[in-house]
């Protein structure tokens, strides 16, 4: 139940892992899951991890008597608040064994049910042990709401089941509010969609009004030529959107490869720094 990271998470401080659920019901067509040795994303082969606690327990236990303490991503193969979390509430039991033993949690959603943890992730805000490089930080909970663009139309089609951008810009607000360092994953950016010079000054100045400590913007990794992987997914999808972009995808996912060359990555880092430094706002977490 608890992976140990081979090192720390650059992007989100986490040392660790830990998914409540196999599969997730907010269905992106981009989730880097699909196609990938994580497996198929889709809410039809959602399984609840039903002895999650007990397992993790005794891992929490044996790391915590060692005194490996590190941030614990919450649902990285899935959003940690899925609709079933309603009802199965697996996040939550797990949210309080981490609580128990001390350990500092990391969690991006898309999903405004996290509100109803609010008071419990004080308290694991209050109470987590730092690892001993990060104590300096003072932080035990970091919350990141993820979003790929502002448009209403094409998060719909993209993100069927997470809420609307302008409710996860809300929702940062909300948990700013609330007291906790909150902060946007802008990832993946959609190229020649959301990644361009326009579409991002939208989400970073939008990132800024709304009170976001943080800004993560990051390219799209497509995995697969499988009917359920990314990569035919959302190529169906630029079908239907702007069949005009197939090309240039084309030209960026070369050769197989999932990731886009490191060429357009560093062109988006430098968009990303010199629009962060325009609107106030960090685009790393520390």
């Amino acid at each position: 139940m608890l992976n140990r990271h081979k090192q720390r998470d650059s992007w989100f401080l986490t040392d660790y892992s830990v998914n409540p659920y196999e599969g997730c019901s907010c269905n992106c067509l981009y989730c880097y899951v699909r196609g990938s040795r994580y497996g198929e994303n889709m809410n039809d082969t959602l399984a609840v991890k039903a002895n999650a606690p007990a397992l993790l327990e005794k891992q929490l236990q044996l790391r915590a008597r060692k005194n490996q303490y590190g941030f614990v991503a919450v649902g990285s193969a899935t959003d940690a608040y899925i609709h079933q979390e309603q009802e199965e509430r697996m996040t939550e039991q797990i949210l309080r064994l981490l609580l128990k033993y001390r350990f500092p949690v990391f969690i991006s959603t898309k999903r405004h049910l996290i509100t109803r943890d609010i008071e419990l992730l004080k308290a694991i805000d209050r109470a987590a042990i730092l690892p001993a490089d990060l104590q300096w930080f003072g932080r035990g909970v970091i919350l990141s709401v993820s979003l790929s663009t502002l448009d209403e139309s094409i998060a719909g089609m993209l993100e069927p089941g997470a809420i609307a951008p302008i409710q996860r810009l809300q929702l940062v607000q909300q948990l700013k509010q609330e007291g906790f360092l909150t902060g946007v994953n802008a990832i993946p950016l959609l190229p020649f969609i959301s990644d361009t010079e326009e579409e991002m000054e939208k989400l970073i100045a939008a990132a800024a009004q709304y009170n976001a400590g943080y800004i993560l913007c990051g390219g799209l990794t497509l995995f697969g030529n499988a009917a359920a992987d990314s990569k035919t997914l959302y190529y169906k999808f630029l079908e239907r959107y702007e069949p005009g972009l197939i090309p240039a995808y084309d030209e960026l996912y070369n050769q197989q490869q999932p990731h886009i060359h490191r060429q357009y990555q560093d062109v988006l880092r430098q968009k990303a720094d010199r629009l962060c430094n325009k609107y106030h706002i960090k685009n790393r977490i520390i």
